[in-house]
């Protein structure tokens, strides 16, 4: 069975046919630029995004046999919405996922909801969707709202078409209670008739009524998710107790849990697992930025593994504030102690992004949800054998690489698993598994001691609580 996952992300449509889990083949299309003013509006033209889905289609479908095509997903850019009419056609430009204009409406929201969102244990950001709906409300004569993956999916099928609770999670969307929060709505003065029904993940909405892009008739047309949420999957991600540390220009660690656990700190929060599970998650602003500067990778990475661990610690933040593993506006990098030249602070900065991948798993072992070991690891950083090895001899635990981390083969899973009796589970169930990482037991006690000054260094300027200094350290 061939399914085809389709990622459409701010930049560009990738598209992948996968069976039993080997990736047949792939292909992509650019997208326009988004227009960002200063005043914090982010747009993007909606009418560009089917062009691109299909011309991606057509590459990827001609790659294979259509008539084996059983199935296809969409997953997309998490918070982008769009006003549409009556025929759930985009009347608007697409209101991206950093777009401001709803922050005011977002803070009423977050008084409107708060004991909604407290018991869901998230909050309502400034460039929630949510806020922007009442935007949309107010100020166009749209009927509807619908998320990226709705609009293509409605293509797909040829009708409107529910949402999936994944996309839906930041236009406000309830997945424990299972309903949109009408009370926030009603004092943002949005009818609820603007939203669309939501189903679960992998819920299949239709079929292909006449052959359209390379997909034959009859093909399903199933709900994904959110691009984070279909990369974690594709990364192996999909039982509870496995976690994914995705390192790209940020860290972003996401896991499964059997049940809902709310976090205080607010700095996680949780998509739904199809299977009902969650999906708690959280993205630093360090990672592969802490490296972007330098001009020859591979040599610093060959020359710092012959040195060993660092003398100093970094804590490799570009940009003033921090919001995972702890959040603080005032957070600023810095380096204890000085480096001997530029391959010793590398090794630093290499570390520094294990350290708060640490201090991330630390966080999640305070609010009692456990962690399998082989971490899983993805993104770009992963590369790097160094890094990969610093990373499990900082966790104490083994990493296997994910060789197909891609939002498009995640989506391509999602549409398996609507057509398959064992559903996600028995969708993953081939997907090969990962190059694996064992920690360094000479290197070991030096990075332990590292971590220490680390996490001390974090607590003395306020930054972490004495709860999570104290399980860090423990």
């Amino acid at each position: 069975m061939i399914t085809i996952g389709i990622d459409v992300a701010t930049a560009g449509v990738r598209a992948f046919a996968v069976e039993a889990g080997k990736v047949l083949a792939t292909a992509a299309a650019e997208l326009p630029a988004p227009v960002r003013s200063g005043d914090g509006r982010s747009e993007q033209d909606a009418r560009a995004w089917w062009p691109a889905v299909e011309s991606a289609l057509v590459k990827v479908t001609s790659a294979v046999s259509a008539r084996e095509i059983a199935a296809v997903a969409v997953a997309a850019t998490s918070g982008t919405i769009v006003g549409v009419d009556a025929r759930g056609e985009p009347v608007t430009p697409a209101l991206m996922y950093d777009d401001r204009r709803g922050a005011d409406r977002n803070a009423k929201a977050a008084e409107l909801g708060a004991s909604r969102w407290r018991r869901l244990g998230s909050g309502v950001s400034p460039t929630a969707a949510l806020g922007r709906i009442g935007w949309l409300a107010e100020h166009t004569s749209s009927v509807g709202i619908r998320h990226t993956a709705d609009v293509i999916a409605a293509k797909l099928v040829g009708g409107p078409v529910a949402a999936d609770w994944s996309h839906a999670l930041k236009s406000g969307y309830d997945p424990l209670a299972g309903e949109w929060p009408v009370e926030v709505f009603d004092g943002l003065g949005v009818p609820l008739s603007m939203l669309p029904p939501v189903v679960a993940p992998t819920t299949v909405h239709g079929e292909v009524a006449a052959p359209i892009a390379g997909l034959p008739a009859g093909c399903a047309v199933v709900a994904g998710m959110t691009d984070g949420c279909a990369g974690q999957l594709a990364a192996g991600a999909v039982a509870p107790g496995r976690f994914v540390g995705i390192l790209g220009t940020t860290y972003v660690l996401k896991g499964v849990t059997d049940s809902l656990v709310p976090d205080p700190t607010g700095v996680m929060y949780s998509h739904r697992h199809p299977d009902g599970w969650w999906l708690p998650g959280g993205a630093s602003n360090t990672g592969g930025e802490a490296v972007s500067d330098a001009e020859d990778l591979a040599a610093l990475d060959a020359a710092a593994a012959s040195r060993g661990p660092a003398g100093v610690v970094t804590f490799p933040l570009r940009r003033k504030g921090e919001r995972f593993p702890f959040a603080s506006g005032d957070a600023e990098g810095f380096v204890l102690g000085s480096p001997a030249d530029s391959v010793e602070l590398h090794r630093a900065r290499l570390e520094g992004v294990a350290f708060i991948e640490r201090l991330a798993l630390d966080h999640v072992r305070r609010l009692g949800i456990s962690v399998e070991g082989p971490l899983l690891a993805a993104g770009g950083g992963s590369r790097s054998p160094l890094w990969t090895q610093i990373r499990a001899t900082v966790t104490g635990l083994p990493l296997s690489v994910a060789p197909h981390a891609e939002t498009a083969y995640g989506a391509a899973l999602l549409a398996a698993a609507g057509l398959l009796p064992g559903g996600l589970a028995e969708a993953c169930a081939d997907v090969p598994a990962g190059r694996l990482a064992e920690s360094s037991l000479s290197e070991r006690g030096a990075l332990a001691t590292s971590y220490r000054r680390f996490c001390t260094a974090l607590h003395e300027r306020g930054w972490i609580d004495d709860d999570l200094v104290k399980t860090a350290l423990r």
